[in-house]
């Protein structure tokens, strides 16, 4: 699977710029194998992210913490009205759903509370929704 994402620094990932032509390279010499870099789209879809939400999505919470390399690759704007992207500076990967510590920083704990404050939006109208059909 090819994750194109490069990074400034030393790390376990490729470096800044991504270079596809490189990465099959270091594959085939590495492994005796080709990667397929179209794989991914291929098979699980993805060509056209907001399309797709779009057409079928709702209620769902993109957070990206932008420390997170692979936050390059994710939904950094939001797509509707419940298609949402919540970006901090600090954050990184599944950050904001660990459990809540005392040494949580301001930040951390407001982006909490903005998730929340949206979800219960949802679950709320939800309910109402129901009570309006009668079905509750």
């Amino acid at each position: 699977m090819v994750i194109p994402i490069g990074i400034e620094n030393d790390t376990m990932f490729e470096a800044y710029p991504f270079k596809v032509e490189d990465f099959i390279k270091d594959c085939k010499d590495s492994y005796g194998v080709p990667p397929r870099p179209h794989w991914v789209t291929s098979y699980y879809g993805g060509h056209d992210i907001k399309l797709i939400l779009n057409r079928f999505g709702s209620n769902i919470i993109f957070s990206n913490g932008l420390r997170d390399p692979y936050s390059s690759g994710g939904v950094l704007e939001n797509i509707s009205d419940s298609i949402l992207a919540i970006k901090t500076t600090n954050g990184s990967h599944c950050l904001d759903i660990l459990g809540r510590k005392s040494s949580d920083p301001d930040w951390l704990v407001e982006q909490r509370k903005i998730e929340i404050n949206i979800i219960t939006k949802w679950i709320t109208q939800y309910y109402a929704d129901l009570a309006s059909l009668k079905i509750i």
